[in-house]
């Protein structure tokens, strides 16, 4: 059984910074991914960031691009994201993913694990 639990969120001004973990356990597919998603008030969950065990690689989506870097320990164990220069656009609730295939973190509709979430407030 997979399980994924984030912490590290909180309050912050626009301009400073925040690193989220994800403790991952029960997780062993080489070929999957890990991600971290958020979801603001009244909007959809979005996908911000993937990494993909099997070679470390990663991919961003939208305004993050360039701010937020997301990252795992050696052991696959803790899954990172950094989050420089924040906006107070980036408030949300962020969530830990985890899928078996690599493709399945590009979308929440795919992903396969989801952690409980932890609230980033950026106030201007």
């Amino acid at each position: 059984q997979v399980h994924l639990e984030e912490s590290g969120g909180g309050s912050v001004q626009a301009g400073g910074s925040l690193r989220l973990s994800c403790a991952i356990s029960g997780y062993s597919y080489s070929g999957g991914c890990m991600g971290w998603f958020r979801q603001a008030p009244e909007k959809e969950r979005e996908v911000i960031a993937s990494i993909f065990p099997r070679n470390s690689g990663t991919e961003y989506h939208g305004s993050v691009k360039g701010r937020f870097t997301i990252s795992q320990d050696n052991a696959k164990t803790t899954l990172y994201l950094q989050m420089n220069s924040l906006k107070p656009e980036d408030s949300a609730m962020y969530y830990c993913a985890a899928a078996s295939q690599w493709w399945e973190c590009r979308s929440p509709t795919t992903v396969g694990y989801w952690g409980q979430g932890t609230q980033v407030t950026v106030s201007s």
